[in-house]
């Protein structure tokens, strides 16, 4: 899953890229609301960590925008403690969560995931699929029960299929949504990856839909794309 920092604080920023990375996320992060509305603009998130009070345009402003120009990732706004006003205008402008600053990251994180749980019409923080479950709290993995130990690059494919199950998700928007817009994008390392990923879980969960992508189904279900 890829996500987009806006905060012009330069250690702030650095603290949430470092603890959303640690927590299997690919981040991207702007220092300003220029260059935050661009990227978010541009490039396919899966949700945005915003602050309000950017230079070059503020983060409601960046907002607006967005949504006015039909970018629906989910938004988690940091605002000042006092200032209700910011977070009343910020829900209206189409915020889809805030966390007032100062603020315990393990907040942040838990708000993300939430985000992101709703955004794929999920309910619980653990995904499953058949016998696969994906803790997405602790980023814990097992088939029957039993763990199964992944890469990261592993981890972030499995958790962005099981996020969308029961869908084909192409290759394109897999190399969208797990890599930042520095990586070398090469779409035959997403083949790689669901090569090792179907080893490791053992099972017959991820379908290939000839021509369009992958699907990841309970074992044995039937695809009307196959």
């Amino acid at each position: 899953m890829r996500i987009l920092v806006v905060e012009d604080d330069v250690d702030l920023n650095r603290q949430l890229v470092t603890a959303l990375t640690d927590a299997g996320y690919v981040v991207d992060s702007a220092s300003d609301g220029e260059d935050g509305h661009f990227l978010g603009d541009t490039e396919p998130y899966d949700a945005v960590v915003l602050d309000i009070g950017l230079p070059s345009m503020d983060g409601i402003r960046v907002l607006e925008q967005w949504r006015k120009d039909g970018r629906k990732m989910p938004v988690l706004l940091l605002t000042a403690r006092d200032r209700w006003s910011d977070k009343v205008a910020g829900i209206d402008a189409g915020a889809d969560d805030y966390v007032a600053k100062p603020f315990h990251m393990e907040e942040v994180l838990a708000r993300i995931r939430a985000l992101l749980r709703r955004a794929a019409g999920h309910a619980s923080s653990e995904l499953e699929c058949g016998p696969v479950r994906l803790d997405t709290r602790a980023s814990r993995v097992t088939v029957d029960g039993n763990p199964v130990k992944l890469t990261s690059h592993e981890y972030r494919l499995l958790a962005y299929l099981m996020h969308h199950q029961g869908r084909v998700v192409s290759r394109t928007e897999l190399v969208e949504h797990l890599y930042d817009q520095d990586f070398d994008r090469d779409s035959n390392t997403i083949e790689v990856f669901i090569g090792r990923l179907r080893r490791k879980l053992g099972i017959d969960c991820i379908q290939t839909v000839r021509g369009l992508g992958y699907a990841l189904d309970v074992p044995g279900a039937a695809r009307a794309a196959d």
